[in-house]
Order: C-alpha cells, then structure tokens, then sequence
C-alpha cells in the first residue's frame, strides 16, 4: 500500500509539473523584437466569421435572431489547413464584429454563440485547430458594439466594463495570443474616442495579460502613417483605399485585402470568382514583406463552416506562387507607440499672423485633415495652447500640414515665465514626437525658426502618458 501511494504521489507531481510546463508563457520580449517577429510571419489568414454570414451583409443587424446561428459541418481544421497550403503561417478570428455578437464561451452577455443552435466555442476551436497545424494565433474584436449599445456617444461606465471583461476573457481562456486587431474605435465611421473607452487602460490590460500580445488598433483612416498613433502595427485596409508605400514606410506594418469580393460570406461567393492569385502574390504580397509589411488575406468561411471550393484552390495556388523570405529586412529605428491621451483637443490656442481661412483652431481639432497656417510673410511663427491651469505632461508630438522642412523650439509657462523644454528635431520628419520627464505647465508654445516654406500644423498634440 506504501509503494502503491508514493507511486500515485510521484504521478501527481508529474502531472502537476507538465501541466505547469504546457502552461508555461514564453519569456517576455522587447516591443521592437515583437513587432520584427510580426513582420517576419509575412502572411496570414484573416478569417470574417460571426453573425454577418448568415444574413449576406458586411454590417448585420444588431438584433438578429440567435436561431439563425448554424453552421452543422463548422471545421477549423479545414480553415487551418487551408492557411498552409498557401504558406501562411498565422490566422485571426473575428471573435466580435461590429453588431455584437461574440462567437466564443462568454460570461459577458447572452447574446452569444453558447446561445444558439450551433453551440460550440469558435474561439476555441479556431485556436485549437490552428495551433494543431503549426500556426500562431490572432483575435480581432470590435470595440463598436451596436447591440449592447456600445456607440458613439453612448458609452458609460458599464460598456467600458465590458470590453475589458471580454478581453480579458480572450486573452485568457485560448492560450499564447500573438495579436490582438481592435477595429471601430477612433476611426471617421466609428467615432469612439480614445477618451470614451480609454486606449491607454486597454493598451496595458492587455500588456497586463499577455506581455508579448501586440495591440493593433485599425486606425490608418484617421492617423498619420508617419508614426504608430495608438499601435504596435500600422494597419492598412486596403479595400478602403489606404495603401502603404513600398518606398518611404520606416514602421512595421499590416496590409489586409480580401480573397473574395466582401469580408463576410456572400450566398453568390461560391460561384463568383476570388481575386487574381498572381497578382496578390507579386504586387502586393511580396513587395510589401520587403516593405516592414506583413500581409493578412481575409478568407471567408460560408454558413455551413467552411470555406468553398473556389477559395480552397485559390489558397493552394498561392502556395506554390508564395514562399517566404527566409530573411526579410530588420525594421529601422523608430519611436514607441503614442497610447495615451491627446489633453490638448479642443482647448483654447493662439498663435502668429495666420491667414483667416486657416486660424489657431485647427491645429487641436483632432482632424489631422485641417491644419493651422502661417501668413508667408511672418518671420518667426509661433503657435500656442492655453490649458488655464496647470497640467501635467510629458510628451508633445507636432504633426505638420505640409511638407515643409522645419526646425521647432518648445517652450511651456509656468510660475509667471516661459521655460525651455531641451527637445530638438532634425527638421525633416511630418511627425515629430517630443518626449521629455513629466512637467507642470499652464500653456505650451512652439516657435518656429527656421522653414524652407510657411509652416503649417495638422496637429499639436500634448500628452501625459504613464511611465
């Protein structure tokens, strides 16, 4: 009996120990290392599944029927073995779209995939089957959420709850997750701001969860391309006409396109034809993974759960068109992302001679699509925001509206006189981040002091971020 329950002691301990080691994370890394390692992947398999599907629209109504979620011969591993036969080497599941529905095992709400004739955890099996097949694993989760009324406008206390709530869940119930794609939060179309659902609470629960996670906020619509405003990864969505440049990108890069004609599954993608393999592959894919960009195809499973017989040869011809490189180009230096709060929208400013279509309240707007500009004939322009009292920050990032060749000094008043901030620039760059240790400050001045034409701002942002 002795022999009998030592033995079953040293079988638990080894179970214990396993599961330790299988539950194991991997070691944390430097976010300049992540973002290589995102590019490195060169292509994936993003994949619209979710309430959309069964009701042909990209955009779903909000408050369809839990019934009509069925899909009797779902198979992720079909999806999985789709994505390597075209030599991906990642998938991301629309886990939540923009009407709500969560397709995983959530506490968060009723109104979930658990609740419907289907009753399976796509989440889970999308990320099971992916792993199975050698694949690294993305989310993408929506923070616009028309059914729980998660709006422009709208948002209180409760929805913030909510999202965390449910990232928290994905980030924690379906293993090593290698990014999480957030879409309508800050966009033109979405107006959520990154004031209502603050970035920079989400951006470190994640970080909090899963350390090596990238945040990737789909955001290109409003945000320079110059600088990561509020993203690990700038993204392109290029069927909504935003476009890298294969000549002057300098930050790691997301450019997505679907293989078929919309995002979701059309009841007509069966018989229509996907998009040209050939030129994918050799116009967009490849230059782009010499571009710092790393290339997601968007492949749409039907409502029966899987992907038609179209997409599947198109996917295994790009497999013998595509490899990737076995050493894609090391990313150049550049600044860490911007993630806090921009405290300097919409407060008072003033500034130089401008001309009177073009005045001071353009350059805090938050529209980096209206700028602020100098009258030609001023010879030292200057610009300038009025907190009225004194706050604190720590950064200033100065986006210009133009092309213009400047050379910025930085002063902020405080105690009754101006003082200099010790930033400089190389004059070349249209978005300029100053960072510097946490000040008090009642009003923040640029001057200009030299410029090859009148100097114009898109944007003056002042932030204080957390360190």
């Amino acid at each position: 009996m002795a022999f009998r329950r030592i033995l079953l002691l040293l079988l638990i301990a080894f179970a214990i120990t396993s599961q330790a080691g299988a539950q194991q994370k991997s070691p944390n890394k430097p976010l300049a290392e992540l973002q290589q390692d995102f590019v490195d992947l060169g292509l994936g398999m993003f994949i619209h599944y979710g309430m959309p599907t069964f009701m042909d629209q990209d955009w779903s109504d909000p408050d369809a029927d839990l019934s009509l979620f069925r899909s009797p011969k779902l198979d992720a591993d079909q999806w999985a073995k789709a994505a390597k036969s075209a030599n991906m080497t990642y998938g991301c599941l629309t886990t939540k779209h923009h009407s709500g529905f969560p397709i995983w095992n959530t506490k968060t709400t009723a109104y979930n995939v658990m609740n419907t004739p289907l009753k399976r955890d796509v989440v889970k099996e999308y990320a099971d089957a992916f792993r199975k097949n050698g694949l690294k694993v993305m989310l993408y989760y929506s923070i616009l959420d028309t059914h729980h009324s998660i709006r422009p406008n709208q948002i209180k206390p409760a929805n913030v709850q909510m999202i965390k709530d449910q990232i928290t869940e994905l980030l924690t119930n379906y293993g090593e997750i290698t990014a999480l794609i957030i879409d309508g939060w800050d966009a033109p179309w979405s107006r959520i701001s990154y004031d209502q659902v603050p970035f920079e609470d989400i951006y470190y629960l994640i970080k909090s969860l899963q350390p090596n996670c990238l945040v990737m906020d789909l955001n290109a619509a409003k945000y320079p391309t110059q600088a990561l405003f509020y993203t690990d990864i700038k993204s392109y969505e290029q069927g909504a006409g935003q476009f890298i440049s294969k000549e002057n990108n300098k930050l790691p890069a997301l450019a997505c396109l679907p293989l078929q004609a919309n995002w979701f599954w059309k009841t007509s993608f069966p018989t229509t034809a996907v998009k040209n393999v050939s030129e994918l592959v050799n116009k967009y894919i490849v230059p782009y993974n010499g571009a710092y960009c790393n290339f997601i195809l968007n492949v749409a499973p039907g409502k029966n759960g899987l992907i038609d017989d179209n997409a599947l040869t198109a996917l295994k011809e790009m497999g013998q068109l595509y490899q990737k490189p076995a050493d894609l180009p090391r990313i150049p230096p550049h600044a860490t992302p911007i993630i806090s709060s921009n405290i300097a929208k919409h407060v008072k400013s003033n500034s130089s001679w401008s001309d009177d279509m073009n005045i001071m309240d353009f350059a805090n707007d938050d529209n980096f699509g209206s700028s602020w500009s100098s009258n030609p004939t001023v010879k030292l322009p200057w610009y300038e925001l009025n907190f009225e009292k004194a706050v604190p920050c720590n950064m200033v990032v100065l986006t210009a509206g133009n092309n213009q060749k400047a050379t910025y000094r930085l002063q902020y008043y405080a105690d009754g006189k101006w003082i200099a901030l010790p930033v400089s620039n190389d004059g070349e760059k249209r978005v300029n981040i100053f960072r510097f240790k946490r000040i008090w400050c009642e009003r923040i001045k640029v001057t200009i002091t030299d410029f090859d034409i009148a100097p114009a701002i898109a944007e003056l942002g002042v932030f204080n971020e957390r360190k």
